[in-house]
């Protein structure tokens, strides 16, 4: 005699949830664990010197501010490059929309290299920007204009769905009422790429305070200036000096978590008031 409810011929919830749990673990919990368990071998003065050290707040300084100015610039070009890969037709479209995803394909290191022969002083860009006062290469700009390279495809990747399954008989509407386009994309078109918008940022920004192999070429790695966490880290690990690697990595994950929920947080708000409108 068949049961009141039909069994499915996928998975149930408890053996999915056993294997995600599992697989979670394995590749995510355990090895920050490993974070955690390393770093306590170190007294309470040991860990704070090590994370209070001159060179290791520089490179703090260093690696937040450029992954944030990072990520803010691309959250208004990928929010760009996004609108017009949706809403217009022109020649070429195509093979743009697929230079976007150049930085996934292309190798972090490869990346590097390139940007820094073009930006160098002796470069194609940088012989232009240096006779003006500009300069690129081994400075904290070389540094943001990689990890713009690197986090660009999020924003785009992010916001670009979200574009295209925008029902544009409301914004036709609004506009028959009266309302100006600049209004109508304020407060119609905006509201819902909010979180979307936030995702992008957040991906782009937790990218690019651990982006390595593209940053290490351009930024020159002088202490105190262009030194970057990531690269101390390894620093501390070709010395053998696993506990100051671990610390300085702890307090960068406990900055990226923090961040993480506090976007995390004006993404719910804000789904909430697209949701309550």
């Amino acid at each position: 005699m068949k049961g009141s409810k039909s069994r499915s011929i996928l998975p149930g919830f408890g053996l999915s949830l056993g294997f995600t749990i599992f697989y979670l673990s394995v590749i995510v919990l355990i090895p920050l664990a490993g974070v955690f368990v390393k770093t306590a071998g170190l007294t309470w003065e040991q860990f704070w010197d090590t994370v209070t050290n001159a060179r290791v707040l520089a490179s703090y300084r260093i690696s937040l501010l450029t992954a944030l100015a990072a990520a803010l610039i691309n959250l208004v070009f990928g929010l760009l490059i996004a609108w017009v890969l949706v809403r217009y037709r022109f020649p070429g479209k195509k093979l743009i929309d697929s230079l976007v995803d150049l930085p996934f394909a292309l190798p972090t290191a490869v990346a590097g290299i390139a940007l820094t022969a073009i930006y160098a002083p002796n470069g194609w860009m940088g012989s232009l920007l240096t006779p003006l006062g500009i300069k690129v290469a081994f400075t904290p700009i070389g540094i943001t204009i990689a990890l713009i390279f690197i986090g660009l495809p999020f924003v785009v990747r992010t916001v670009q769905p979200v574009l295209q399954d925008l029902d544009k008989d409301v914004e036709e509407a609004a506009v028959m009422l009266g309302a100006y386009r600049w209004r109508t994309f304020r407060r119609i078109i905006m509201p819902e790429l909010i979180p979307p918008l936030l995702t992008g940022f957040a991906l782009a920004f937790a990218r690019g305070i651990g982006e390595y192999g593209s940053v290490v070429f351009i930024s020159g790695n002088m202490p105190l200036k262009t030194e970057i966490a990531p690269l101390l880290i390894m620093t501390k690990l070709e010395q053998h000096d696993y506990s100051g690697a671990t610390a300085i990595a702890l307090v960068m994950l406990v900055a990226s978590f923090v961040m993480l929920l506090i976007i995390n947080y004006l993404q719910w708000r804000s789904n909430r008031r697209v949701a309550a409108v």
